[in-house]
């Protein structure tokens, strides 16, 4: 075992609800344990001002056109994020060493190597007087990956976790449904065949998107709580295997995902129910799939899955999953001791420390990169 290091993981994902905020201990490797968990709600204006500047910068040279409106956004995210930090600070007797910071993401698009998120590394050392990793996602970009999903190496350490205490053995599976939804094959360490090259991942499709925009945009709610709304309309199949059709042809499980890269004009004309029900079963019907395919292509025999991120909450879309891929085992992690609100938050805190050691944070079967990756820029601006 390694020098323990404590690193504090920061993660703003796509559903711009605010920032989760996690203390944990690790040697960048096997080891880990979690400290802390904290969250800290966006407010309404700060929201909107994300969701408007997102929705101008359609490619990389609206990255330019509205520089400043970005750098401005960017210091006040920074300033949110500092205060989250030193808050918590002010409530732990834990001695941080690293940040890990990854800001909020505005654009992605892998095939030209850009991959921008709002936070400012130098700004924020500045402000909270520690070392800061930043900027996680472009050395992948750099060596022909796709800039994500970042989580699997730290999914993998989860799963190493969960089955020492429970037992649960391997194949060991996670589905994380935040904005996007991935997934991630873990592997056994106990069997020494397996390296972190063995790990597979990929983005599968919409995870909360789409469901929480068509909330936003036909309700005065910000999400739908339970899958209540959807539970309570009619699934227009017509409008769904239609939608269903359009997105299949185009469907490639070695491209990363953005929220760009689906909208809910498919739903339009439908009531706020039958439009949360339809698509809230296009985004079951997609998961599903991409599940599928990791089975056909690891192994076809009964996996366990453990799902994380805030879809997990969404008891209708889940049954949907279920009832669509009934071959499956699927639980959220939460049962296991782990809270599935904060997987993403500890995991920037667990790669902040693997940046530091200078550890490959992504591999080519997470990414895509041509060999493991290096990521992060370490700052000490204080």
């Amino acid at each position: 075992m390694g020098k323990i290091y404590t690193a504090m993981g920061l993660m703003s994902g796509t559903s711009l609800d605010g920032v989760d905020v996690s203390i944990i201990e690790s040697d960048g490797n096997k080891e880990f344990s979690s400290i802390l968990d904290r969250y800290f709600e966006y407010d309404k204006e700060l929201i909107q001002k994300i969701l408007v500047l997102r929705e101008k910068i359609t490619d990389s040279e609206q990255l330019n056109k509205y520089l400043d409106e970005i750098k401005d956004l960017e210091r006040e995210i920074t300033l949110f994020h500092a205060e989250a930090i030193n808050e918590t600070l002010g409530i732990t007797k834990s001695s941080v060493d690293l940040i890990g910071f990854h800001g909020q993401t505005i654009f992605h698009d892998p095939e030209k190597k850009i991959s921008k998120q709002l936070g400012d590394g130098k700004l924020l050392s500045q402000l909270i007087k520690k070392k800061v990793v930043y900027n996680f996602r472009q050395n992948d970009l750099e060596n022909g990956g796709q800039g994500a999903p970042l989580t699997p190496i730290f999914h993998n350490v989860l799963a190493n976790k969960i089955d020492k205490k429970f037992n649960l053995g391997f194949p060991l599976n996670f589905l994380n449904i935040g904005g996007i939804s991935n997934i991630t094959s873990t592997v056994d360490w106990k069997n020494l065949d397996h390296k972190l090259n063995d790990i597979n991942a990929y983005d599968i499709g919409p995870g909360n998107c789409l469901i929480d925009e068509w909330i936003r945009k036909n309700s005065k709610k910000k999400y739908d709580k339970d899958g209540l709304i959807a539970k309570s309309g009619t699934i227009d199949e017509l409008v769904l295997n239609q939608a269903l059709e359009n997105f299949e042809e185009n469907s490639n499980y070695k491209k990363s995902l953005d929220v760009r890269d689906f909208d809910i004009f498919f739903a339009k004309g439908l009531s706020l129910e039958n439009g949360a029900a339809t698509i809230t079963n296009f985004t079951a019907t997609l998961i599903s799939n991409g599940m599928k395919y990791s089975h056909i292509m690891d192994n076809p025999i009964m996996y366990n899955w453990l799902v994380c991120g805030g879809g997990r909450k969404n008891k209708y879309l889940l049954e949907s999953i279920k009832n669509i891929f009934d071959k499956i085992n699927i639980q959220p992690i939460d049962e296991y001791e782990i809270d599935g609100d904060f997987v993403e938050s500890q995991a920037f805190g667990y790669l902040a420390i693997r940046s530091f050691l200078k550890l490959p944070i992504s591999f080519p079967n997470t990414t895509g990169c041509k060999e493991p990756s290096t990521g992060g820029v370490l700052v000490k601006n204080f």
